[in-house]
């Protein structure tokens, strides 16, 4: 697990991608890894903005987020996924944070949560994966095109990692062909198997369902219902 940081620290990123007109989308190295993570930011009704996986841009980026909204509420959607957790709440004091109940004691070693499992408002909402003890959450936004559901490390969709540690990765089970709930996710994280299965296939039901966004890997846009029960169906 990567040291959090303790300043603002801006690692390799690519530009804002302005995925619907309340979801966008950023994609950055993962430091120390062949792999990377994404931070999306969603729009409430309000106009108030929900970062989730938050990750520190440069500063341009960070301008043209704040003309967008006021980052208003940060998820962390599990505990290993809250390296810059700290220095957004110290660049935006006010920031409400979100995290899964059974995150919470490790997350609040970086930063205090606020709340757990919430519905912000009938556009964008956060609830929790069964059968992985509250640890991970998957978190809904509905937007005019229909609703994209954004996995953290639940499922990947990892098609190749770059070098040697890629190929390391890919020998772990990390990468591959489909998304999938991978080897080490299931023993790092899955305590009920039936459970975390069910909860998968009652997403993919999900009314509107046109995308999933994936912390690592590529969005799926295609049949995206069905990526979802192909990897519950690898538990």
């Amino acid at each position: 697990m990567a040291k959090p940081y303790e300043t603002w620290t801006v690692t390799n990123h690519g530009s804002i991608e302005k995925v619907t007109e309340n979801l966008w989308r950023v994609q950055a190295e993962l430091p120390g890894t062949p792999i990377d993570r994404v931070m999306l930011v969603a729009k409430l009704l309000n106009g108030d903005l929900l970062v989730y996986n938050s990750i520190a841009l440069e500063d341009e980026a960070m301008k043209e987020i704040e003309a967008w909204g006021k980052p208003a509420h940060m998820i962390v959607p599990n505990a290993g996924h809250r390296m810059d957790s700290r220095i957004w709440k110290k660049r935006y004091p006010d920031l409400r944070v979100i995290a899964p109940p059974g995150s919470k004691a490790k997350i609040e070693d970086v930063v205090k949560v606020d709340d757990g499992a919430v519905t912000l408002d009938d556009t964008v909402s956060f609830e929790m994966i069964d059968g992985v003890g509250e640890k991970e959450c998957a978190l809904h936004v509905k937007s005019k095109a229909g609703t994209t559901i954004a996995f953290c490390d639940a499922i990947m969709n990892m098609q190749s990692a770059r070098g040697f540690g890629g190929f390391l990765m890919g020998l772990a089970g990390f990468t591959g062909e489909k998304a999938k709930v991978t080897f080490p996710a299931r023993m790092a994280m899955v305590k009920d198997k039936k459970a975390m299965r069910a909860s998968l296939e009652k997403l993919a039901e999900t009314e509107g369902l046109v995308r999933v966004e994936v912390q690592h890997g590529v969005p799926i846009t295609d049949a995206p219902a069905e990526a979802i029960r192909a990897a519950a169906s690898g538990l």
